[in-house]
């Protein structure tokens, strides 16, 4: 079913539901042959136990019921459910009590940041949006992957690249973990951002008409990629494995800034080739 809009209630209930179904009652010493079991996890009333609620209470959570839980009570519900430190952020967002300040959601790049992305030659950079819209690269990173330039704007998507591009989709050693890693991203930014139109037609149209997004988004996982590495198999250059960082700036707290840099010397060979 395509994602018209961010239902928080019922995303809502759906997170907490995935979240206590993957927890060992055994990591939380609780005798697994107390009572037969018949779905995976943690049941309701040991959750609402760790978390000093109600079972009713969290009954009506998974349900939908329109409740809105408190500050405290989502922080005693992350600490019950284990959530790491994204899903975290993930569940605060999707119950409205993350405290943020305000911020324009841009298309554009803005001229000092774009500036700052050729400046950081000869290290691949490049500039996002949260949708991983592609807003300004240097001559480093149209090397490494390929010139944006010759997108429609409407391409110049992160995301799609790495889905549905050609050359791009084939590109990495691991796609499957750079994949399931770009849709967590997304899943955490559309929490985040329920107001964005475009973020929701991307996601639905993805969803729509990609069958393996379409997978990867119904399994609810929230990963925010603030650093990583990646090992790419470059037509002009072989084997290149990078690391990279992604940073936000204090002012355009909507874009982010991804500066990469090669994991060793046959890499940093390989990109000094390229230039």
């Amino acid at each position: 079913m395509p994602t018209r809009t961010v239902d928080p209630t019922q995303e809502l209930a759906a997170f907490l539901r995935t979240r206590r179904e993957r927890l060992d009652p055994q990591d939380f010493g609780l005798p697994s042959g107390r009572r037969s079991r018949r779905t995976p996890g943690l049941r309701r009333e040991e959750v609402a136990e760790l978390a000093g609620v109600s079972t009713d209470y969290i009954v009506r959570l998974e349900q939908a019921r329109g409740l809105r839980p408190s500050g405290d009570v989502v922080e005693a519900l992350a600490r019950a459910l284990r959530l790491t430190p994204d899903e975290r952020a993930y569940l605060f967002d999707l119950t409205r009590r993350r405290r943020r300040d305000a911020e324009g959601i841009t298309s554009t790049a803005a001229p000092q940041l774009a500036r700052l992305v050729a400046d950081l030659s000869p290290l691949p950079a490049m500039l996002t949006n949260h949708r991983y819209d592609i807003l300004a690269w240097n001559g480093a990173m149209a090397r490494l992957l390929l010139d944006f330039d010759t997108l429609p704007p409407s391409r110049r998507n992160a995301m799609w690249l790495c889905l549905l591009h050609p050359r791009i989709s084939a590109f990495y050693v691991d796609r499957d973990r750079v994949v399931r890693e770009g849709i967590a991203h997304l899943r955490a930014a559309w929490a985040a951002h329920p107001e964005d139109a475009a973020l929701t037609g991307l996601i639905t149209a993805f969803r729509t008409h990609d069958e393996e997004f379409a997978r990867l988004w119904a399994e609810g996982d929230v990963k925010v990629n603030g650093r990583g590495h990646k090992v790419m198999r470059h037509p002009d250059a072989d084997e290149i494995a990078l690391h990279f960082e992604v940073l936000m700036p204090l002012k355009e707290t909507d874009q982010r800034l991804m500066i990469c840099r090669a994991a060793d010397d046959a890499s940093r060979s390989a990109l000094d080739r390229l230039r």
